[in-house]
């Protein structure tokens, strides 16, 4: 498992809130919940590479080519 840094944020309350319930609908940790839904951001606006092997939830399609006609 990778390293990971520990990182104190604040959050409005309705917003953890919220937050707790779309992890417990997906079965994941507050944390992991955090984290899944910061690197889907992420590779979506292009800031963080896709992970390697192209599966998974956030694989990015490429856009269609443009037509020559």
């Amino acid at each position: 498992m990778a390293d990971r840094v520990p990182f104190l944020v604040r959050l409005d309350p309705e917003v953890i809130a919220a937050l707790r319930r779309w992890a417990n609908d997906d079965l994941r940790s507050l944390n992991a919940e955090i984290e899944f839904l910061l690197r889907r951001s992420l590779t979506e606006a292009r800031r963080l590479p896709a992970p390697a092997g192209g599966g998974g939830d956030t694989a990015e399609q490429s856009p269609p080519a443009p037509s020559g006609s």
